[in-house]
């Protein structure tokens, strides 16, 4: 969205952002779900299919342009952002969203994902984690946990998985998402995004079915999901867990460690433990929230940090129209500024 010209809202359904494209990604992939959530979202924002342009990279999840009935690039890898940001400074009134994954978005194109958050550039960014490369048969990517096998580490990788929403956060995101495929969470937190003025960042957890299959299960499985699932949201306590699943239990800061940790919330007294009340402006628990480890915590999922500032494309577009004040066009003003030379052919020579 843009507030220098706002976008109409148009009434459609899911069926106007369908394409007559086949979709072909596994059977089974998780990338299915997020592209329903996205075409069941669209409407209900009443976003336009005239003004509207998915940008992708290399990867799975970039086949995405090919099954909105919108406006769409598919770029070169890792490129998306610059492409992303050369569209929006053209035409500012378009509505962007940005397709990635834990490769395209965090490896090869992890410079210019950085930039584009830094910028913060009015887009909405959707990088697909399933901690593989899925495309190119199941190597391990920068997001692939400690001892992953894959044909390019077949002892087991040794290297130390990189936290997407820990690398926006340290690259100047004003807002910082989670999510995974199957969620029925997941159009709340695209709504967020969408609402959202400038760089929305939204980790989506992505089931690979045949390199990475249920890599996710131990938080995103139904069973149980109570325990593993902390949704955030704004205002509210963070608490998880039930008594059906031995008691109600939520997230305290420590004051002396100044780190989280989980207490019990006995007869639903939140208060009285100390339980945090989610502020998605709040910065410094965003980044305690991103690091916090799964297993002895639960994932935190929904919207993380929402904190909005002044965007790129009205920073730049804002500068241009202030140079422009007062200035005719001339076009033979320009050419002829600056050095010029003045061929004299005095020795006869033919032309």
């Amino acid at each position: 969205m843009n507030d220098m010209t706002p976008i109409a809202k148009v009434q459609t359904t899911l069926k106007d952002w369908e394409t007559d494209q086949e979709v072909r990604w596994c059977p089974g992939c998780g990338d299915y779900a997020i592209l329903k959530a996205v075409q069941r979202t669209l409407p209900e924002l009443g976003a336009d299919p005239a003004k509207t342009v998915f940008v992708s990279g290399i990867g799975c999840s970039s086949r995405f342009p090919y099954y909105v009935e919108s406006y769409g690039f598919h770029t070169i890898h890792g490129r998306a952002p610059a492409f992303a940001t050369g569209i929006k400074l053209a035409n500012p009134e378009l509505d962007i969203w940005l397709v990635t994954g834990d490769g395209d978005g965090m490896s090869i194109g992890g410079n210019h994902t950085m930039h584009v958050l830094r910028r913060n550039l009015n887009c909405q960014i959707m990088l697909f984690n399933n901690e593989i490369y899925g495309l190119t048969k199941g190597q391990y990517s920068p997001t692939s946990r400690e001892g992953t096998n894959s044909p390019t580490t077949p002892l087991g990788s040794v290297d130390r998985p990189a936290s997407p929403c820990a690398f926006a956060l340290g690259a100047g995101a004003r807002f910082i998402a989670r999510g995974f495929d199957v969620s029925k969470e997941l159009p709340n937190v695209l709504k967020a995004a969408y609402a959202h003025r400038g760089a929305a960042f939204i980790e989506i957890f992505q089931n690979c079915i045949v390199y990475n299959k249920d890599r996710f299960e131990d938080f995103a499985a139904p069973k149980g999901a109570e325990d593993r699932q902390l949704w955030l949201k704004n205002g509210e306590p963070m608490l998880f867990g039930s008594e059906k699943s031995g008691g109600t239990k939520g997230i305290a800061l420590d004051a002396e460690a100044l780190t989280l940790k989980v207490v019990d919330v006995v007869d639903g007294d939140w208060q009285a433990a100390g339980v945090i009340v989610h502020d998605v402006t709040n910065r410094s628990i965003a980044h305690m929230l991103v690091e916090m480890p799964f297993g002895p915590f639960p994932m935190a999922l929904g919207v993380l940090y929402d904190d909005p500032r002044p965007t790129f494309e009205d920073a730049v577009l804002g500068q241009d129209a202030k140079a422009r004040e007062g200035k005719v066009a001339d076009l033979g003003k320009l050419l002829a500024k600056g050095q010029t030379w003045t061929v004299d052919d005095r020795e006869g020579h033919p032309a």
